[in-house]
Protein backbone atom coordinates (compact mmCIF):
# COMPACT_ATOMS: atom_id res chain seq x y z
CA UNK A 1 0.00 0.00 0.00
CA UNK A 2 1.49 3.31 -1.07
CA UNK A 3 1.60 6.17 1.40
CA UNK A 4 0.10 9.52 0.50
CA UNK A 5 1.92 12.75 1.33
CA UNK A 6 0.16 13.15 4.70
CA UNK A 7 1.07 9.62 5.75
CA UNK A 8 4.68 10.19 4.71
CA UNK A 9 4.83 13.41 6.75
CA UNK A 10 3.43 11.58 9.74
CA UNK A 11 6.02 8.80 9.42
CA UNK A 12 8.82 11.36 9.16
CA UNK A 13 7.55 13.17 12.27
CA UNK A 14 7.28 9.93 14.25
CA UNK A 15 10.77 8.76 13.32
CA UNK A 16 12.23 12.24 13.94
CA UNK A 17 10.68 12.27 17.43
CA UNK A 18 12.10 8.81 18.16
CA UNK A 19 15.54 9.82 16.85
CA UNK A 20 15.57 13.02 18.92
CA UNK A 21 15.21 10.95 22.10
CA UNK A 22 17.48 8.08 21.01
CA UNK A 23 20.97 7.47 22.33
CA UNK A 24 22.05 5.35 19.37
CA UNK A 25 20.81 4.08 16.02
CA UNK A 26 21.62 0.86 14.19
CA UNK A 27 20.65 0.28 10.55
CA UNK A 28 20.63 -3.30 9.26
CA UNK A 29 19.60 -4.97 6.04
CA UNK A 30 16.84 -7.49 6.66
CA UNK A 31 16.51 -9.02 3.19
CA UNK A 32 15.78 -12.73 3.58
CA UNK A 33 14.20 -12.62 7.04
CA UNK A 34 10.79 -14.19 7.41
CA UNK A 35 7.86 -12.47 9.06
CA UNK A 36 8.27 -14.75 12.06
CA UNK A 37 11.95 -13.80 12.40
CA UNK A 38 11.11 -10.07 12.16
CA UNK A 39 8.44 -10.56 14.83
CA UNK A 40 11.01 -12.25 17.08
CA UNK A 41 13.41 -9.36 16.47
CA UNK A 42 10.73 -6.86 17.47
CA UNK A 43 9.92 -8.87 20.62
CA UNK A 44 13.57 -8.95 21.67
CA UNK A 45 13.93 -5.25 20.93
CA UNK A 46 10.84 -4.39 22.97
CA UNK A 47 12.29 -6.31 25.95
CA UNK A 48 15.48 -4.22 25.70
CA UNK A 49 13.61 -0.89 25.37
CA UNK A 50 14.66 -0.53 21.73
CA UNK A 51 12.30 0.83 19.09
CA UNK A 52 12.50 -0.96 15.73
CA UNK A 53 11.13 0.69 12.61
CA UNK A 54 11.08 -0.32 8.95
CA UNK A 55 10.93 2.92 6.97
CA UNK A 56 11.72 3.83 3.39
CA UNK A 57 15.25 5.18 3.21
CA UNK A 58 14.16 8.53 1.75
CA UNK A 59 11.79 9.06 4.69
CA UNK A 60 14.48 7.97 7.15
CA UNK A 61 16.91 10.50 5.65
CA UNK A 62 14.36 13.28 6.09
CA UNK A 63 13.52 12.18 9.61
CA UNK A 64 17.16 12.20 10.69
CA UNK A 65 17.91 15.65 9.25
CA UNK A 66 18.79 18.01 12.06
CA UNK A 67 19.49 15.22 14.56
CA UNK A 68 22.82 13.94 15.79
CA UNK A 69 22.39 10.96 13.44
CA UNK A 70 22.00 12.86 10.15
CA UNK A 71 25.44 11.81 8.92
CA UNK A 72 24.18 8.19 8.76
CA UNK A 73 21.92 9.08 5.82
CA UNK A 74 24.64 8.38 3.26
CA UNK A 75 24.72 4.71 4.32
CA UNK A 76 20.99 4.09 3.78
CA UNK A 77 20.78 1.75 0.80
CA UNK A 78 18.69 -1.35 0.37
CA UNK A 79 15.87 -2.59 2.59
CA UNK A 80 16.81 -1.48 6.09
CA UNK A 81 15.40 -1.90 9.55
CA UNK A 82 16.30 0.83 12.05
CA UNK A 83 16.75 0.29 15.79
CA UNK A 84 16.68 3.27 18.14
CA UNK A 85 17.90 2.74 21.68
CA UNK A 86 16.91 4.94 24.58
CA UNK A 87 19.40 6.16 27.15
CA UNK A 88 21.39 2.92 27.09
CA UNK A 89 23.68 3.39 24.11
CA UNK A 90 24.50 -0.27 23.59
CA UNK A 91 20.98 -1.73 23.69
CA UNK A 92 20.18 -1.49 19.96
CA UNK A 93 23.59 -2.87 19.00
CA UNK A 94 23.26 -5.64 21.59
CA UNK A 95 19.84 -6.69 20.27
CA UNK A 96 21.00 -6.79 16.63
CA UNK A 97 24.26 -8.55 17.50
CA UNK A 98 22.46 -11.29 19.46
CA UNK A 99 19.78 -11.67 16.78
CA UNK A 100 22.36 -11.87 13.97
CA UNK A 101 24.07 -14.82 15.68
CA UNK A 102 21.11 -17.04 14.81
CA UNK A 103 19.92 -15.21 11.69
CA UNK A 104 22.54 -14.66 9.01
CA UNK A 105 20.08 -12.67 6.89
CA UNK A 106 20.28 -9.69 9.26
CA UNK A 107 23.35 -7.72 8.18
CA UNK A 108 24.25 -4.55 10.06
CA UNK A 109 25.21 -1.75 7.67
CA UNK A 110 25.93 1.20 9.97
CA UNK A 111 25.45 2.53 13.45
CA UNK A 112 25.93 5.71 15.40
CA UNK A 113 26.02 6.79 19.00
CA UNK A 114 25.74 10.42 17.99
CA UNK A 115 29.41 10.92 17.23
CA UNK A 116 29.56 10.16 13.53
CA UNK A 117 28.86 7.03 11.54
CA UNK A 118 30.48 3.73 12.44
CA UNK A 119 30.75 0.74 10.17
CA UNK A 120 29.37 -2.68 11.00
CA UNK A 121 32.73 -3.72 12.45
CA UNK A 122 32.09 -1.44 15.44
CA UNK A 123 28.92 -3.29 16.38
CA UNK A 124 30.66 -5.56 18.91
CA UNK A 125 32.34 -2.61 20.62
CA UNK A 126 29.10 -0.66 20.97
CA UNK A 127 27.23 -3.78 22.10
CA UNK A 128 29.87 -4.29 24.79
CA UNK A 129 29.16 -0.89 26.34
CA UNK A 130 27.94 -1.36 29.89
CA UNK A 131 24.40 -0.47 30.85
CA UNK A 132 23.85 2.39 33.27
CA UNK A 133 23.50 0.00 36.23
CA UNK A 134 26.65 -1.91 35.26
CA UNK A 135 28.61 1.33 34.92
CA UNK A 136 27.46 2.57 38.33
CA UNK A 137 28.34 -0.78 39.91
CA UNK A 138 31.83 -0.67 38.39
CA UNK A 139 32.30 2.91 39.54
CA UNK A 140 31.23 2.07 43.08
CA UNK A 141 33.60 -0.90 43.12
CA UNK A 142 36.48 1.29 41.97
CA UNK A 143 35.64 3.89 44.61
CA UNK A 144 35.21 1.30 47.40
CA UNK A 145 38.34 -0.75 46.78
CA UNK A 146 40.97 1.79 47.98
CA UNK A 147 39.06 2.25 51.24
CA UNK A 148 38.82 -1.51 51.68
CA UNK A 149 42.56 -1.88 51.08
CA UNK A 150 43.26 0.82 53.67
CA UNK A 151 41.01 -0.93 56.19
CA UNK A 152 42.76 -4.27 55.58
CA UNK A 153 46.17 -2.61 55.96
CA UNK A 154 45.18 -0.96 59.25
CA UNK A 155 43.77 -4.26 60.54
CA UNK A 156 46.99 -6.04 59.61
CA UNK A 157 49.07 -3.39 61.41
CA UNK A 158 46.84 -3.67 64.49
CA UNK A 159 47.14 -7.48 64.53
CA UNK A 160 50.90 -7.24 64.08
CA UNK A 161 51.25 -4.85 67.05
CA UNK A 162 49.02 -7.07 69.23
CA UNK A 163 51.17 -10.07 68.34
CA UNK A 164 54.34 -8.21 69.37
CA UNK A 165 52.88 -7.16 72.67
Amino acid sequence: MALNIQDKKQVVEEVAAIAAEAGSVVAAEYRGLTVEQMTNLRIEARKANVQVRVVKNTLARRALQGTKFEDMAETFTGPLVYAFSGEELGNAARVFKNFAKDNDALVVRSLSIGEGVMDAGSLAQVAALPTYDEAVAKLLFVMKEPVAKLARALTAIKEQKEAEA
